[in-house]
């Protein structure tokens, strides 16, 4: 692996207390991505108990099975994130086949496209949260103010072609939300390969 490739020494570390059985490296975890972990599971989801059990599972998982995680894969943020979407997906799966079977309205079609829809909002979630602030605030100026590129180089600073470039970016970024790989498997997030 070239050095450039060498996963976050942070990561690294962390993974390595976590299977030493330290539960501060649980804590320090849990405090950097619970929420993040609660909000791609409320996401999917889209209730607050649901996403609670989630977020529990997931720190479970980690501390369960720290070898889990290979820091040469990518980012133990990606990581804990896909297998969050994962866990919110089977959850969401079960609890719709479930009322699928108790009601017997809707079909397994509709459950696919519901399951997709949410798995599509939560990593353009996750997307935009990750991306690099400068790409972010470009596009928050276009989105939710309404500013075009020559508005947002103007509240930036930036000249017009950076603030194009920005735009662009994080406009392409976004777009990989619908990548969702073979059928039935998650997203990536983020992470190497």
């Amino acid at each position: 692996m070239a050095a450039k490739d060498a996963p976050p020494r942070w990561d690294r570390k962390m993974q390595q207390r976590l299977a030493r059985g330290e539960a501060a490296a649980l804590g320090e975890l849990y405090d950097r991505f619970a929420s993040l972990v609660h909000g791609l599971a409320h996401r999917v989801l889209g209730d607050e108990r649901a996403a609670d059990n989630i977020t529990r599972e997931v720190f479970a998982h980690v501390w369960q099975s720290p070898e889990s995680y290979d820091p040469k894969q990518g980012p133990l943020r990606s990581w804990i994130a896909t297998l969050t979407h994962r866990l919110a997906v089977q959850r969401l799966r079960a609890t719709e086949t479930a009322a699928l079977a108790l009601d017997g309205g809707g079909t397994t079609e509709e459950l696919e496209r519901k399951v997709r829809s949410a798995s599509v909002a939560a990593r353009a979630d996750y997307i935009v949260t990750s991306m690099p602030t400068p790409l972010r605030a470009a596009l928050e100026l276009a989105y939710f103010q309404r500013r075009d590129y020559r508005q947002a180089a103007a509240d930036l600073g930036v000249t017009e072609d950076e603030a194009r470039r920005r735009l662009r970016l994080g406009l392409q970024l976004l777009s990989t939300a619908h990548d969702t790989g073979l059928s039935g498997t998650p997203p990536e997030y983020g992470g190497a390969r």
